[in-house]
């Protein structure tokens, strides 16, 4: 198989109750730093707000602020920015100054959000989700591409407009689109000739998603065959059912905080810009950490079976170029996140490389 790249995510899903911000962000960071040491080749966080699901990290651009200072090789991946809650003049310049700091090493995805209760709070509608987003990143990639730019949109207007500082790699960094299970989504990305992000867990059917995604890249004359990025949790210990026993109830609190940060979906919330995302919740609602482990979206145990794991799913889907890993997921104490990527560095990257 093609060598894969492997990446570390950092997704908080904790509150107060469980992690103060200082105290998960300081872990977070303590990880990024053996980025370059360990082999992991990018770096990535989201953009959530309001609730333990994501809340802590509500602009992915500072904490990879941070970790460009940790490393010198590693990317840095915003996985991903939010149109429909920013203002493309404030997120161009800002990604223009992320990529200034790390010396070229920004990635931008961007995605639609799903989760009603922060379009709620920010006043937005979910049935503009879709035309906030394509408005939104063909808005920024404007403002980074051109030295001046001039859009007259639905939602956000400007005219003559330089943004700064002028991003470090031409003609702007590196775009990714993410994408949970609507098929339109990923031949979105693929014909625009954008990188995808998708998730695993949501179950759905991978390998027809990402061969949509193969087949608008190749109708749309782009060279090669696009990129792939796909999310994992992952935990690594010398002794498999040590693995499960730690990695357990952290998953399992994670699944339930992301069905309780998307719980609107369940409730009466609905939308022609989200269609069946009621059923997908549902459906995450009955995984467990033994199901994300049998499907392949969880990657836990000794460093024989992720490795196994790893290539199973990677043949079932017909190929990625991309593992984003959790490593730190809900409440898994830092120090075994540490010694889980030290060995899944040691004994499982180099079968891949």
């Amino acid at each position: 198989m093609p060598a894969l790249e492997f990446g570390m995510q950092f997704f908080p899903d904790v509150g107060p109750a469980e992690k103060s911000g200082a105290d998960y962000w300081g872990e977070a960071l303590r990880l990024s730093a053996l980025a370059d040491e360990l082999g992991f080749t990018n770096l990535r966080t989201v953009e959530h707000y309001f609730h333990a699901y994501g809340g802590y990290s509500p602009n992915p651009l500072i904490y990879l602020t941070a970790a460009a200072m940790l490393t010198k090789k590693a990317r840095l991946i915003t996985g991903a920015v939010l149109p429909a809650f920013n203002n493309p003049l404030k997120l161009a310049g800002e990604i223009g100054m992320v990529d200034a700091i790390s010396n070229g090493r920004l990635e931008v995805g961007f995605a639609r959000a799903f989760l009603p209760h922060e379009f709620g709070h920010f006043g937005v509608s979910l049935d503009e989700s879709r035309a906030r987003f394509d408005e939104g990143v063909e808005q920024v990639r404007a403002l980074l591409a051109n030295e001046t730019a001039s859009m007259d949109g639905r939602f956000h207007a400007f005219k003559d407009v330089t943004s700064l500082p002028r991003p470090t790699q031409a003609p702007h960094p590196p775009f990714w689109i993410a994408a949970l299970a609507t098929p339109e989504s990923f031949a979105r990305a693929g014909e625009r000739g954008f990188g995808v992000m998708a998730i695993p867990l949501a179950g759905g059917q991978m390998a027809e998603l990402i061969g949509l995604y193969r087949e608008a890249w190749s109708k749309a004359g782009h060279p090669g065959r696009g990129r792939v990025m796909l999310a994992f949790h992952m935990f690594c210990h010398e002794d498999a059912d040590t693995a499960a026993d730690i990695a357990r109830a952290p998953l399992n609190a994670y699944l339930k905080s992301l069905v309780d940060g998307a719980g609107h979906w369940l409730t009466g919330a609905n939308s022609a810009d989200y269609p069946g995302y009621d059923r997908i919740i549902a459906g995450l609602a009955k995984e467990t950490f033994e199901t994300q482990v049998a499907k392949g979206a969880a990657w836990v145990g000794d460093p024989a079976a992720i490795r196994r794991a790893i290539a199973d799913y990677h043949d079932r889907v017909g190929g990625f170029e991309i593992a984003s890993l959790q490593v730190n997921f809900n409440t898994i104490a830092v120090e075994d996140a540490e010694r889980s990527v030290r060995l899944f560095s040691k004994a499982v990257m180099p079968h891949f490389g």
